[in-house]
């Protein structure tokens, strides 16, 4: 008869796994992916390196899941930015690019990992997966504001896609010099909403 889990056995190996996800997030927080060493992980985690691997075949494995997780929390916070029930078209859009930008800022040395540092290809797979999450959530904004006749008329996933590449490609410098400008996060929303064509745009 084939061997079966109890609820209390997987319950610890799901909070073990847990585990290993925290203490490979806060590492790359500190030391970017680079720094990202198993055995780190492990010593962080409290845990045998062959633990980690038991969980994450390779080191790869382990990084993709943590870009996954991390950047899973970071759209959902980006979507309910876009959903606000209250505020103008532009106070949603101001909200979402805020969101985005903002949270970025405040953790530079892990935004940066997740947007621009050089890594294996499993998680250069996740990063094209985000973008377009990001890309889809600024759309059914942006093709809102079309329809109500708020914004011109454009390809909303086009404008979407071109606005997360622009401000991701202009996070870049300030997470990689972990001091940014006080301007950086008004002059992306003003950036923004003038690249959607909201009249009157200003700082």
């Amino acid at each position: 008869m084939p061997y079966r889990r109890t609820p209390a056995v997987q319950a610890r190996l799901d909070a073990l796994r847990a585990g290993i996800l925290a203490a490979a997030t806060a590492q790359i927080a500190e030391h970017g992916y680079a720094g990202c060493i198993v055995a780190a992980v492990a010593r962080r985690a409290g845990v045998a390196t062959g633990t980690v691997y038991r969980h994450f075949p390779a080191k790869a494995d382990l990084l993709a899941e943590v870009f996954r997780s991390v950047v899973t929390r970071e759209v959902a916070a980006v979507a309910e930015a876009a959903r606000r029930p209250t505020g103008t078209l532009t106070e949603r859009i101001t909200a979402v690019v805020e969101t985005f930008a903002g949270r970025a800022l405040k953790a530079p040395r892990l935004a940066y990992a997740l947007l621009a540092e050089p890594v294996d290809p499993a998680v250069d797979t996740e990063r094209l997966a985000f973008r377009e999450a990001f890309r889809d959530v600024i759309a059914t904004a942006v093709a809102e504001g079309v329809r109500t006749g708020h914004l011109p008329p454009q390809n909303a996933r086009l404008t979407a896609a071109a606005l997360v590449g622009a401000i991701g490609e202009a996070l870049v410098g300030p997470l990689a010099a972990g001091t940014p400008d006080v301007d950086t996060l008004p002059a992306l929303v003003t950036f923004s909403l003038r690249a959607l064509g909201v009249p009157d745009a200003h700082p």
